[in-house]
C-alpha cells in the first residue's frame, strides 16, 4: 500500500524496498509484485544502504525496530515518518532525541480523518465540564495486539490536553470485576477486537439527558499509506524536530 501510495504522486521517486532480515521478500524484484514499478528494484534488509539514498523514509512495523531506524535517519540526516505504536516512555525518548538531528513526524494513526477527529474531541472536552464522562471506543482485527489503540490513547490524550493533565493521570484503566460506580473526570476505554475490521474510533460524551458521539470508521488502509505519504511531503520543508499529524494537517 506505501508502494502504491508513493506512485500515485508524480512528485515522488521510489528509490528503495525494505523488509526485516530473514523476510522472504528479501532479493525479490519490486516489479514482480508491483508491475507498474518501472525501476529495478530488489527488497533489501540493509536500512543502511537505503538511508544513504533517500531523502525520507516510511516505516510502518514495531517499536525495537522504529527506534532503531529513528537513531539511524537521525545520522544520515533522513526525514523518518513513523506509523508504529505501542512504544515504551523509554523508547519514545529514544526518538525524541534523535528528533534533535532530523525531522521525524510520529502518529498513532496517520488518516487524515482520524486526526480531524483528533481535532474536534479536544474542542468538545474543553468545552464541557467534568459532569460529562468521557468513553473512547476501538475496534480492530483479531490480530491487532496492542490495546487500547495508539489511535485511542491519541483520543485520550487530546481530553487529557484539553483539561490540562496528563492522560495517565486520567485514564481508567481498571474495568473489570465489581469496581463501583465510575469516577468523576476519569477517561474510559472500551476495546473490541474481531474478524477484520480496519479500525473504527468513537468518543463519548454522556451528561445527564444527552450524549454526544463522534466517529471515524476506517474502511481501507490505503488512507494510512496516503497519509503517511502526505506527511512525507510536508516533513521534506520542517526543521528537526518531532511533529506528529496535527502539525502536517495545520490542526494545532
Amino acid at each position: 500500500m506505501l508502494v502504491r501510495a508513493a506512485m500515485e504522486k508524480n512528485d515522488f521517486d521510489l528509490v528503495g524496498l525494505l523488509e526485516v532480515e530473514g523476510h522472504n521478500l528479501i532479493g525479490t524484484k519490486g516489479n514482480e509484485l508491483f508491475p507498474e514499478l518501472k525501476k529495478d528494484l530488489v527488497f533489501s534488509d540493509s536500512l543502511e544502504e537505503i538511508l544513504e539514498i533517500s531523502d525520507v523514509i516510511i516505516d510502518f512495523s514495531n517499536p525495537k525496530n522504529s527506534v532503531d531506524v529513528a537513531v539511524k535517519a537521525a545520522k544520515f540526516k533522513v526525514v523518518d515518518i513513523i506509523g508504529t505504536t505501542g512504544f515504551s516512555k523509554s523508547q519514545l525518548k529514544q526518538i525524541e532525541k534523535a528528533s534533535k538531528n532530523t525531522t521525524l513526524i510520529r502518529a498513532g494513526n496517520m488518516s487524515l480523518g482520524v486526526n480531524i477527529l483528533t481535532g474536534v474531541t479536544k474542542k468538545i472536552a474543553e468545552a464541557l465540564d467534568e459532569d460529562f464522562d468521557i468513553e473512547i471506543v476501538e475496534m480492530h482485527h483479531n490480530k491487532k495486539i496492542d490495546a487500547p489503540s495508539g489511535t485511542a490513547l491519541m483520543l485520550g490524550d487530546a481530553v487529557a490536553n484539553a483539561k490540562r493533565q496528563t492522560l495517565d493521570s486520567l485514564k481508567d484503566g481498571q474495568r473489570d470485576g465489581i469496581i463501583g460506580p465510575r469516577k468523576k473526570g476519569k477517561i474510559g476505554f472500551s476495546v473490541i477486537r474481531g474478524g477484520d475490521i480496519v479500525g473504527n474510533h468513537s468518543v463519548i460524551f454522556a451528561g445527564q439527558g444527552e450524549q454526544i458521539t463522534i466517529t471515524h470508521n476506517a474502511t481501507d488502509r490505503m488512507i494510512f499509506a496516503r497519509g503517511a505519504i502526505k506527511a512525507a511531503k510536508w516533513g521534506m520543508t520542517a526543521p528537526n524536530g518531532e511533529y506528529s499529524m496535527k502539525d502536517v494537517l495545520k490542526l494545532n
